[in-house]
């Protein structure tokens, strides 16, 4: 047997495993779900000299392999690691069940009622890369919405993973719940993410957490629904009718409160009328924090900056850089922003209600603010308590996806023996 008929036959023993699974844990009481949830976190705080053992095998391989300071740190488990698992679990034991939950029942005039009822998707496939944590998060959240998982972590993760895979998998038995819950892909063959998006039959849904390349080419090649998004290219416009210490400090918060995330500010609009005013003193406070700026020709009569060409407009930087455009007015904001972003997180600074409201009804993105940070566009910060991702898509979940975004919706029907007339 050839090694690809060996992947594919594997990957779909996985999957025929998760969907069976998948029926049980959908089917399970909330009172089950949370004690393999508690169950996990006490697996993890037992297993803490092995797991960070079984990782510093993983950080050895990717010192050896190349890899940079930067995905080193990103690929340890310490004990500070071990304990945001164990929190996270924690937190996601204390959600509101999502499942079963009937919402919009009515009665029709032919004396029915017709309601709603929230389920699980079914089997979750997750692709991600470096972060083991992710195995946790991404697993506790499945878990609580009622679906079975199936996680493939990067190869430079493969020992990391593994040994949180045994740890979940014993706390699912503790629960009375069936290991293959959550099942973590063993082997390290890119072969396997190719099989994992394309069997519509045993995966209800894809979720690739990762770069730009692979989350395209996952949305390319899955025959399976994929949420995701490709980058987050978000804006602030700061209105002529703006409070200014309000668009100063959310500008420099948006900017520079974290660069690698993707809802850090990359292009920043700015009202003619208020632009003289607005942007030396942000233009300084941005230098002091060494963020390089490309600046429209009219930014640049302002202030000191590099010229800003249109790739720098669709450039999602991810790094110390913003661009500046001086727009007329909220019109060719909306239009630039509709034009250019992501569909990721826009946000206004005015003192203007019917500017607010227009800006939140005609910018098509995920997350649209008024007075505010796109730093918030995050699911702990929404109530969420965590997140899966943060999907731009436009059809089932948008913006950052707990647990309700894990699930569907079904009509139901309660009658008393009626019968269509």
């Amino acid at each position: 047997m050839t090694a690809e008929r060996d992947v594919k036959a594997y990957m779909t023993e996985l999957g025929q495993k998760a969907r069976l699974a998948s029926r049980l844990v959908a089917a399970a009481p909330v009172a089950v779900k949370n004690k393999a949830l508690l169950a996990i976190a006490d697996e993890l705080n037992a297993c803490r000299s092995m797991l960070i053992a079984e990782n510093s095998k993983d950080l050895a391989a990717g010192a050896a392999n190349g890899l940079d300071a930067a995905m080193l740190d990103r690929l340890a488990v310490k004990d500070a690691t071990i304990d945001k698992m164990i929190e996270g679990l924690r937190q996601v034991a204390a959600l509101r069940d999502p499942c079963g939950e009937i919402t919009d029942l009515n009665y029709m005039p032919s004396g029915i009622q017709v309601g709603k009822m929230r389920v699980p998707l079914g089997v979750i496939g997750i692709i991600y890369e470096s972060r083991p944590n992710v195995t946790i998060d991404a697993a506790s959240l499945c878990l609580k919405s009622g679906n079975a998982a199936i996680l493939r972590g990067g190869s430079e993760s493969i020992h990391s993973n593994r040994a949180i895979a045994a740890c979940l998998q014993r706390g699912l038995e503790v629960a009375g719940l069936p290991s293959t819950v959550v099942q973590v892909v063993e082997t390290t063959d890119r072969a396997a993410v190719g099989e994992l998006i394309t069997m519509p039959e045993y995966v209800d849904v894809i979720v690739p957490r990762g770069g730009k390349g692979l989350i395209e080419r996952i949305s390319r090649e899955a025959k399976v629904p994929v949420i995701k998004h490709l980058d987050g290219i978000c804006h602030v416009y700061i209105d002529d009718k703006a409070d200014l210490k309000k668009a100063f400090d959310i500008t420099l918060n948006a900017k520079t409160h974290r660069y690698g995330v993707c809802n850090a500010l990359e292009t920043l609009l700015v009202a003619e009328g208020i632009a003289a005013q607005v942007l030396p003193s942000l233009a300084e406070a941005l230098a002091e924090k060494g963020v390089e700026l490309r600046g429209c020709e009219k930014t640049r009569a302002i202030i000191s900056a590099n010229e800003a060409v249109e790739a720098d407009w669709s450039t999602e930087y991810l790094a110390p850089i913003l661009s500046i455009k001086i727009v007329a007015g909220l019109d060719e904001a909306i239009e630039h922003i509709n034009r250019y972003s992501s569909q990721h997180s826009e946000a206004i600074v005015t003192e203007d209600f019917t500017r607010a409201r227009r800006f939140l009804t005609e910018v098509d993105s995920s997350s649209v603010m008024v007075n505010a940070s796109t730093r918030f566009a995050d699911g702990f910060e929404y109530g969420l308590g965590a997140e899966i991702g943060i999907s731009t898509d436009k059809i089932h979940a948008r913006g950052p996806v707990g647990l309700d975004g894990l699930t569907s919706q079904k009509w139901i029907v309660l009658g008393d023996g009626h019968i269509r007339q």
